[in-house]
C-alpha cells in the first residue's frame, strides 16, 4: 500500500518540492497550507504530472483548524505515514502590525509571531497527528534553518527554528519505541523560494553564496531529496538527528 504523506507549507518552495518528490514515488500526498488557491494550483500541477495529490487548506498555528484538519485526514486515510513540517516564515519579512508598535511591544510581537509561524505550526500539527502515525515505520520531519546555528540578525527567527531541535530530540525518544523516526533538516540559503523573494540585495546574495564551500545557492530540490531519503525505509536507523543542507555554509569562510 502506498504511503500517506502530509506536507505542511506544501504550496510553494521547499514544501512544494518535497511534495513533488514524494508524488513521483507514487505516494499519496496531502498538501496543507493557509492559502487555498495556492494549494489548489500546486495540487493540480503536481497531479497533472502524474502524482496523487490532495489539497487541504488550514492554518496549522490555529488549534481549532488543526483539530478539524486531523479529523479530515484520519477520516479519509486512517493513518499518516510521513509528516513533513515545512510551514514557516519570518515576521520581519511580512506586514507589520496595525497600529504600528514601538519598543518592547514591537519586540514582543516579532518574537511571538515568529514562534507562532515556525515553532507552533510544527508542534500543533505533529501533536495532533502523533497518535495516527504508522507504527512501525512512521516518519516525522521538521524544517529548521542554518539560522538556528548562526543566528538570523534579529534573534526571533533563529530562536523559533532552534526551538524545533530539542522538540525533535524529545519526540524521537517518545516515538522510538513505536519504531517511528524524527529528524530535522536545516537548510541554508535556498534560492527560488518565497521566503527570500525581494528580500536580498545582490551583495547580500553574493555573500550568502560565498559562505557555501561549494560556492552555489541551495535549491528546493536539494532539501526535498534529503527529506525524501530520511523518510525512506533505508533511513530507519536514523533518528534524533539534525541534517544540515547548506553546502558547508554553517562553517563559514
Amino acid at each position: 500500500m502506498d504511503r500517506v504523506v502530509v506536507v505542511s507549507g506544501g504550496g510553494t518552495g521547499i514544501g512544494r518540492a518535497t511534495a513533488e518528490a514524494f508524488a513521483r514515488q507514487g505516494e499519496e500526498v496531502v498538501l496543507v497550507g493557509r492559502r487555498a488557491e495556492v494549494l489548489a494550483k500546486t495540487a493540480a500541477e503536481i497531479g497533472g504530472a502524474g502524482g496523487r495529490v490532495v489539497a487541504l487548506p488550514a492554518d496549522v498555528a490555529d488549534p481549532a483548524q488543526v483539530r478539524q484538519l486531523t479529523d479530515e485526514i484520519v477520516g479519509r486515510w486512517q493513518r499518516v505515514d510521513v509528516l513533513v513540517n515545512a510551514a514557516g516564515g519570518n515576521a520581519l519579512f511580512g506586514p507589520e502590525p496595525e497600529p504600528p508598535l514601538e519598543g518592547l511591544a514591537d519586540t514582543a510581537w516579532h518574537w511571538t509571531e515568529n514562534f507562532r509561524l515556525n515553532t507552533l505550526t510544527a508542534v500543533l500539527l505533529t501533536e495532533a497527528l502523533k497518535p495516527h502515525l504508522s507504527s512501525p515505520g512512521g516518519r516525522v520531519l521538521l524544517l529548521s534553518s542554518i539560522a538556528a546555528y548562526r543566528g538570523s540578525g534579529s534573534g526571533s527567527y533563529a530562536g523559533s527554528k532552534a526551538a524545533l531541535h530539542p522538540y525533535a530530540y524529545d519526540l524521537a525518544g517518545e516515538l522510538g519505541r513505536r519504531q517511528i523516526t524524527v529528524n530535522v533538516v536545516a537548510p541554508g540559503y535556498v534560492r527560488a523560494t518565497e521566503f527570500f523573494a525581494g528580500q536580498l540585495s545582490d551583495e547580500r546574495e553574493r555573500m550568502l553564496i560565498g559562505q557555501a564551500l561549494n560556492e552555489r545557492a541551495g535549491t528546493p530540490e536539494d532539501v526535498a531529496e534529503t527529506v525524501r531519503w530520511l523518510a525512506s525505509p533505508e533511513a530507519g536507523h536514523v533518528t534524533a538527528q539534525i541534517i544540515q543542507v547548506n553546502g558547508g555554509a554553517e562553517r563559514g569562510r
